[in-house]
């Protein structure tokens, strides 16, 4: 019995030892698995940091590199080529002729493959001789109406690329013949041809960042040798706010540390001195003949006026520059504030982030013979108005503007025609007024005469009002002095502004204030799309396959230009959206694409749109069959856009499919039509020209402004890297 007790007991013992042997071994298990999981923790937290760290060091060496290439600005400017007038021409090479299927003749079929079936009897076997004959003769007779099917295929085709291959020299010979009679008029000074050519220089320039505007109002004075121009700066955002990034671990937050606004001031100060003495070497770099003895540069931004509340230009720097002079100066070396207020003689703006303007030079619409005539018949003309009247209907204009004013006696004025009085603190003062009512150009000496009386009544300001204008010589004296001039065609505006009446000449109010005001100087011309010639598309049998993938998106030709929807094609897009149609000549083939950004990087993959993803998640942006004469369109609801979205960037790339050896140096006469839900034009945009090498384009952006609105950006960016290497640099990875 015990001995049985004793059997239990040690089984049951053994069991006891086990199981302890097994929770043991669970609890080291157990254990193990949480180090494990802690130590998991540790690294994806330690991870997890050095990956917020790393974003935040890379966001601050963006920002480092954006004000690196803000100070670099006129360096990297002045290593451009000159701009020629030769890059506008394009080559005289046509694509050649390729029918493709079409040029492989039709097999003909062979009597040897032919064989005749055996047989047991000779009748047998004569029959299968027979059979094979026919078989052969019906094959043969088939390949042989094949061929000549072919050869008519062939013909028709060949005549057509004739055609086509015609129309395209003759075009590029128009286009050359043009390049050449504008270079021509830039040898004679004709005033257009000038404004055209160095108008093309700003725009086809490599030198300026992406999106830096490129807006431009210009006119020439011949007799003069001097070129005016307004030229749009970039706005204080273009400075970064934000200096430096830093990530807080404990908070688990992106810390962005503010730029101090001393600082950003500065720069921008600098940033905008740059931009002046970089267009101004962009234009006498250009000029090949010598026509331009000077130039006068007004640069502006967009905002209010101040005194009205509303929209204007704000001109934050001016200047003007002789050739001589300008052209002795190393501008890789200067200090570009320095070198434009102290070694130019310009004026920039002190508080150029509060938009403070200075007192613009020479204006484009005080140019030439160019007149404003505001008003109708009502309104009185002021060269024929009795000379008292004028002077006290110039005094009128003063007291509206909110000083005190009155005309002097007629003798013994001492040069005083109106004694005005401001009363605004600090800015205002004692202004005296000299009116001229002149037909032709006031001459140097009484703006001269001008400054003398200023310094002799002890005045703030001298104010020379005519109806005629001024030329180089009165500009380049009253610059830097307290005068102001005002010629005939600002005279006119003032009066309309502030309730009063007056005309010059003849000329209708509407009619002359579209004559007299200077056209935004563009790239030459083009011809409608529909008067160009496309490239004749093959037979089904010579066209290559489209992409599957691209069926949702703008269909393509043969040719590989996208194909032209039909204008009523589709039903009618909501009245909250527009469509960007993009044209251009040549018969590169292209993606056009849009990003969805906030700054430089896209909101995500799915706001990029292009042939794969043709429209983004809420649908605000989508690709659309091209409405002709476009040949790609993108449709766009600005107002159904994200929050955080801040602009809209449309760029082209070569279809590598289409012609895996192009560049963008086919890509000529680019532009956008801004189209309503109707399709109706409402304003066309200019983008700038490919260039050789290069396989993909930044177009141009779409910005949101504070209050609300959309402004344009001139693009130009090139990528030889194509589309992909074009994504990258917006945040987009690329396998």
């Amino acid at each position: 019995m015990s001995r049985r007790s004793t059997g239990f007991v040690g089984v049951w013992a053994e069991v006891q030892r086990q199981q302890q042997r097994q929770r043991e071994l669970d609890e080291r298990r157990r254990r193990q698995e949480e180090q494990q999981a802690r130590a998991h923790q540790r690294r994806a937290a330690q991870e997890y940091r050095e990956y917020r760290q790393a974003e935040a060091r890379r966001r601050t060496e963006e920002l480092d590199a954006d004000v690196a290439s803000l100070q670099g600005l006129l360096a990297a400017g002045c290593r451009a080529p000159a701009f020629r007038a030769a890059s506008l021409l394009r080559p005289e090479q046509i694509q050649p002729f390729a029918p493709g299927p079409l040029a492989q003749p039709v097999v003909m079929p062979d009597i040897g493959q032919y064989q005749a079936q055996s047989g047991w009897t000779a009748n047998r076997r004569a029959q299968a001789q027979a059979e094979a004959q026919a078989r052969f003769e019906l094959d043969w007779h088939a390949a042989q109406a094949a061929e000549a099917h072919r050869q008519r295929q062939l013909d028709s085709y060949r005549r057509e690329y004739q055609q086509w291959a015609d129309a395209r020299l003759a075009d590029v010979r128009r286009h050359n013949a043009g390049v050449a009679e504008v270079a021509e008029g830039v040898r004679r000074g004709d005033p257009d041809s000038v404004i055209e050519y160095f108008s093309a220089a700003l725009y086809s320039s490599s030198a300026w960042p992406e999106g830096f505007p490129r807006r431009v109002a210009a006119a020439y004075d011949a007799a003069a040798g001097e070129l005016v121009l307004d030229w749009e700066l970039p706005a204080y955002d273009v400075v970064p706010e934000v200096k430096a990034v830093r990530y807080l671990s404990g908070a688990d937050q992106d810390k962005e540390t503010a730029r101090p606004v001393t600082q950003r001031r500065g720069l921008y100060r600098e940033v905008l001195a740059q931009c002046v003495l970089l267009v101004l070497h962009e234009l006498f770099g250009a000029d090949e003949r010598g026509v331009l003895a000077s130039v006068v540069l007004n640069g502006f931004v967009d905002g209010h006026d101040p005194t009205t509340g509303r929209p204007d230009h704000i001109v934050l720097a001016t200047v003007r520059a002789a050739r001589s002079s300008f052209l002795e100066l190393h501008l890789a070396q200067v200090d570009a504030a320095s070198c434009l207020t102290d070694g130019l003689r310009g004026q920039l703006s002190a508080r150029p982030d509060q938009l403070t303007p200075v007192r613009p030079g020479r204006r484009p619409q005080d140019v030439g013979n160019r007149v404003v005539a505001h008003g109708g018949d009502e309104d009185p003309d002021l060269y024929a108005m009795d000379p008292i009247a004028f002077e006290e209907l110039v005094a009128d204009l003063f007291r509206a503007m909110g000083m005190q004013a009155v005309t002097t006696q007629r003798s013994n004025d001492g040069g005083v025609d109106v004694d005005a009085l401001d009363p605004a603190p600090i800015r205002g003062g004692k202004i005296v007024v000299q009116v001229k009512r002149y037909r032709n150009t006031v001459p140097p000496t009484a703006v001269r005469d001008l400054y003398g009386t200023v310094q002799d009544a002890g005045a703030n300001k001298g104010v020379l009002v005519t109806t005629s204008g001024f030329g180089p010589g009165s500009h380049a004296f009253a610059e830097g002095k307290p005068l102001e001039l005002v010629a005939g065609p600002e005279l006119v505006d003032l009066l309309h502004r502030h309730g009063l009446r007056g005309r010059l000449g003849d000329g209708g109010r509407s009619g002359a204030a579209s004559a007299s005001r200077p056209a935004q100087a563009s790239r030459p011309s083009r011809s409608p799309e529909a008067s160009r010639p496309a490239q004749p598309s093959q037979s089904a049998q010579a066209s290559r396959p489209a992409r599957a993938s691209r069926v949702s998106g703008p269909s393509r030709s043969s040719s590989g230009a996208p194909r032209a929807a039909r204008p009523d094609a589709g039903p009618r897009l909501p009245d909250d959206h527009n469509v960007l149609g993009m044209g251009w000549t040549g018969d590169v083939a292209l993606d056009v694409c849009a990003l969805v950004c906030r700054g430089g990087r896209v909101l995500g993959d799915d706001h990029f749109v292009f042939y794969n993803n043709p429209r983004t998640p809420d649908g605000s942006v989508s690709a659309l069959p091209a409405p002709p004469p476009d040949k790609a369109a993108i449709g766009v609801s600005f107002d159904a856009l994200p929050a955080e979205a801040d602009r809209v960037v449309l760029v082209a790339a070569i279809d590598p499919e289409a012609d895996p050896d192009a560049d963008l140096s086919g890509f000529t006469e680019a532009g956008i039509r801004l189209l309503g839900p109707d399709l109706a034009e409402l304003d066309r945009l200019d983008v700038s020209d490919g260039r050789p090498g290069e396989t993909a384009l930044v177009l141009g952006s779409f910005r949101r402004r504070a209050d609300g609105n959309w402004k344009f950006v001139l693009g130009g960016k090139g990528y030889p890297g194509g589309l992909a290497e074009l994504v990258r640099d917006f945040g987009i990875a690329v396998e």
